[in-house]
């Protein structure tokens, strides 16, 4: 029953990736075709919103619901980002999906995503099976 404020909460999210059309596969590849500000300013809201959400976190030392500290490890830069990034990019732009709006298409009834959905779940599986040979 605690769990239900999450389950309410992604639902709100999927909502609101709806409403703004982020999961719109024509609003995708306007960003990558450089025709349109839509979803360069919707990322970058969501940057600021969280560069702001980091800087709070750390300025008034907020803990989580249950009292936890939150914590928020400094990540190292390698190579494999770069791999990474490009990889999933490519995938965003053939797919017009990356793994936040892939549930909210799928409940939206674009059933074809299922495919995208199950590939995206084969690809996290298949990483975690090879992470250890990949350049890190």
């Amino acid at each position: 029953m605690k769990n239900v404020k999450y389950l309410l909460l992604g639902a709100l999210f999927g909502i609101i990736l709806v409403k703004s059309e982020v999961i719109s596969w024509f609003r995708i590849q306007e960003m990558f075709r450089l025709e349109s500000f839509h979803m360069y300013g919707v990322i970058g809201s969501a940057v600021i919103t969280g560069m702001l959400g980091v800087l709070l976190i750390r300025k008034f030392n907020i803990r989580t619901l249950s009292g936890d500290p939150v914590v928020i490890p400094q990540k190292v830069f390698t190579k494999g980002n770069i791999y990474g990034g490009l990889l999933f990019g490519l995938g965003w732009a053939i797919t017009g999906a990356c793994p936040g709006p892939l549930f909210a298409q799928v409940g939206s009834g674009f059933t074809v995503v299922i495919v995208t959905l199950l590939s995206a779940i084969a690809g996290t599986w298949v990483y975690g099976r090879v992470k250890e040979k990949l350049p890190h």
